[in-house]
């Protein structure tokens, strides 16, 4: 038996008041002014919701409820009363591992994982505690998908945290991820740290305004994150979601470096390389139906990125047809020039151009370029002569622009 190491997430005011409470089990369970069901309403209770227990009288529990200031009596069949004992946790756990598996029970399994955590026995078992948390950050999750106003206030009572997320002008209800860190940060089992690093690195959740330093700290943040959970040890279908968010951090990390954000050369090359390997270890035959858009995602980003792993040419050549790149005239700026014994073409950007993808033509009419604009879009420029007289002609990358169109 280890010690708990963890500080619990929240305390319950009420405890300083009671012994004894109650926990809400039903959406909507009435909180009457006298124990008869044709008593005043004095508050609606939500699932989840702890009220400190006072008396009971004939099927009703008389209790006060600390955050509206208002006592009454509730139904006893609507709530759970608990001690609040070492004794009880053992219950508490039970009833967890049940509830995981039991939909729309969000808030009563915040409720009652939290519980357990303030009430474990100090010489209680590590792979318990770590359990709830795993279980209480399951259950945020959970809820953030089917968030109402009133049981994100239930969890916020219970230190569950939520952010809203804007993006494409939509507003999305994201976990804070406080139980997952903790998760993480304790030796917990393969399949526990998976699920964390699964949780705490979604694309989905990132804000949609991050300037190109903090996105380039984020997904660096994220592939550590990734690279802490042993892959070997999943199954096969949770071992491709790690390595398919594993290959898009790495490619998202690789773009990054070629920009200058966090390192150049040899640094990015590396990380593009460690892109193609994890996305290379992914079993296809393993892929759910719902994984595969997921795996089209990463192999957008690490397509985007493959060039960073190849090596550029050690020497520009200085006869026949070449490409030189040059600092444009504003910051951040890349010029691309054409050079057939003289210049005869220019482009400039503010993407990454790779030069390892430069390809001529055996012929001497056309020569092609791959420029990258962001994690996922690259396109390729194309130098062509007609009638003695060079132009650019800009060919998007099919499988970005068919991701963006979905």
């Amino acid at each position: 038996m280890k010690v708990l190491l963890f500080t619990v997430l929240s305390v319950l005011s009420i405890q300083a008041a009671a012994s004894t409470v109650a926990i809400v089990m039903h959406d909507r369970a009435v909180l009457r002014s006298a124990p008869r069901a044709s008593a005043q309403v004095n508050a609606t209770l939500w699932q989840g919701e702890a009220v400190e227990v006072r008396g009971e009288r004939l099927d009703y529990l008389q209790v006060y409820d600390y955050r509206r200031e208002r006592g009454g009596f509730v139904r006893a069949s609507q709530v759970r009363r608990l001690a609040l004992t070492p004794e009880e946790a053992p219950e508490l756990l039970a009833v967890v591992r049940f509830l995981r598996a039991a939909p729309s029970a969000e808030t009563l399994g915040i409720a009652l994982a939290t519980l357990y955590l303030q009430v474990a026995p100090a010489n209680g078992s590590m792979e318990e505690g770590i359990e709830m948390l795993d279980a209480l950050g399951s259950f945020a999750e959970r809820l953030a998908q089917r968030a109402s106003p009133e049981h994100l206030e239930v969890a916020a009572r219970y230190g569950v945290q939520f952010r809203n997320v804007e993006r494409d002008g939509r507003i999305r209800v994201c976990y804070d991820g406080e139980a997952f860190r903790r998760v993480l940060a304790l030796p917990s089992s393969a399949d526990q740290r998976a699920r964390a690093a699964l949780a705490l690195t979604r694309r989905d959740c990132e804000p949609a305004d991050l300037t190109p330093v903090l996105r380039m700290r984020l997904d660096a943040w994220r592939a550590e994150v990734l690279d802490r959970v042993d892959a070997r040890e999943l199954a096969p279908y949770v071992r491709n979601r790690v390595l398919m968010r594993r290959a898009g951090a790495w490619a998202s990390v690789a773009y990054h470096r070629a920009r200058g954000l966090g390192g150049e050369g040899e640094l990015a090359a590396s990380a593009a390389q460690r892109a193609i390997a994890e996305l290379a270890s992914v079993e296809r035959k393993e892929l759910p139906e719902e994984g595969r858009r997921a795996y089209a995602d990463a192999e957008l980003r690490v397509n985007a990125t493959r060039w960073a792993a190849a090596p550029a040419p050690l020497v520009a050549p200085q006869r026949g047809l070449h490409l030189v790149t040059s600092p444009g005239a504003k910051p951040g700026e890349t010029c691309v020039t054409l050079v057939e014994r003289k210049p005869q073409a220019k482009r400039c950007t503010y993407g990454v151009v790779w030069p390892a993808s430069v390809t001529p033509r055996s012929d001497g009419i056309s020569l092609s370029v791959a420029v990258q604009h962001t994690e996922t879009y690259r396109e390729a420029w194309v130098f062509r002569r007609a009638g003695g007289r060079w132009s650019v002609a800009v060919i998007p990358d099919r499988k970005a622009v068919a991701a963006a169109r979905q």
